[in-house]
């Protein structure tokens, strides 16, 4: 296409969602809400699905359908038309026994996918070979800030303290299990076990002493073979900042700090129930900002922006940490595409920092509309 003709059309956005991770629901959930807040009179917005299957569909991009109603978690339409990128940044319809149609130059991907094969770098890869802009981090940050093991290697490197862990890998768990039960024992109970490249708190659980440890590890290995468990901070107050790409090859900025608390309704910790079901809202409480005095605030906003750098973020990411008694300040892990629903932390950060939802979701495509291509 013509820089001519390029510029008598408004950029076009595909928005991409769903995708074949566990989290799946929870991306078509944000990708309503993106999709509502998207200004049509300034862009082309063309909906695209991955099913569960891998199968990458045009979607109808209804809200609605992609919301949780009474329970029941959305899903991508497998039945919907077929699409690929096709050469140019063109995208392609397939329809069987019909000759491909084409939806014109994709101008920017927005990849609204969580977990695996989405925010891990696998999908940032594919569209770094094919020439195509998108939002948020390239294929390292991305990777680094999937992989809770290889995150907290980076983050001490950056003089960031993590919470002591151990990483039970495949082959550990399946020749030697008591070994990495008595590395795990050596951490203190509780401790928290996860999937090490998982999000939407999906597999986490809460482990209080050596006898629930083994059903922990097979919830997380239900997720990732690849298992961490973390060391509970004590007594810990959870902190949450946002962080966004500067423009125009500015520095990158840092949102007001957020604050998580869970109580009551048998939940220990923020669980894919507290999340985002309904009936999690009342046992959760988000303040924004969060009640700190200015110095603590300060230090965990320079961090935040000291562990962005760290992975080589782009675009936007969330920074959790906690705060202990003892008044360290301890990084969690960072988010390179955190929830983005309204009600979500990193949207409350930014709006309370002065960008609205709207106005949040332009920025991110600024951003990525003038983020080169190729080689960097």
């Amino acid at each position: 296409m013509s820089e001519y003709s390029r510029e008598q059309r408004k950029p076009r956005v595909a928005v991409v969602f769903g995708g074949r991770s566990s989290e799946h629901a929870i991306s078509c959930v944000t990708a309503a809400n993106v999709l509502q807040a998207i200004d049509r009179d300034k862009y082309d917005v063309v909906p695209i699905g991955i099913s569960t299957s891998g199968h990458w569909v045009l979607e109808s991009g209804d809200p609605e359908r992609l919301s949780i109603t009474d329970g029941k978690l959305p899903e991508v339409d497998v039945t919907a038309l077929p699409v690929l990128f096709g050469a140019n940044r063109e995208l392609v319809v397939s329809e069987p026994d019909r000759v491909p149609s084409t939806l014109g130059e994709v101008d920017v991907v927005f990849p609204l996918l969580h977990g695996p094969w989405g925010e891990d770098g696998t999908i940032q890869g594919l569209l770094e070979m094919s020439d195509i802009r998108y939002v948020g981090a390239g294929v390292l940050a991305s990777a680094v800030g999937m992989d809770k093991h290889y995150m907290k290697v980076v983050f001490q490197a950056a003089g960031l303290e993590v919470t002591p862990y151990v990483v039970i890998r495949d082959r550990d768990w399946i020749r030697d299990p008591q070994a990495s039960r008595e590395a795990v024992d050596a951490l203190g109970y509780p401790v928290f076990v996860k999937p090490c490249r998982g999000g939407s708190s999906l597999g986490i659980s809460k482990v209080n002493n050596l006898d629930e440890l083994d059903d922990a590890v097979a919830e997380a290995r239900a997720h990732d073979p690849k298992v961490i468990v973390e060391a509970s901070a004590k007594h810990p107050r959870e902190i949450e900042v946002g962080v966004l790409g500067g423009l125009n090859g500015g520095q990158p900025e840092v949102s007001v700090c957020g604050e998580v608390a869970v109580s009551g309704g048998g939940h220990d910790f923020y669980d894919f129930e507290t999340k985002y079901l309904p009936e999690g809202e009342e046992y959760t409480a988000l303040s924004v900002p969060a009640d700190l005095p200015d110095d603590v605030a300060a230090d965990i906003r320079a961090k935040a922006l000291t562990a962005f750098d760290a992975i080589e973020a782009e675009g936007l990411a969330r920074v959790d940490f906690f705060l202990d008694d003892d008044g360290r300040v301890i990084i969690n892990e960072i988010n390179t595409m955190p929830g983005f629903t309204p009600t979500s932390m990193f949207p409350r950060l930014w709006a309370a920092s002065g960008l609205d939802y709207p106005a949040l979701v332009d920025r991110l495509l600024t951003l990525a509309m003038t983020r080169p291509t190729g080689l960097r």
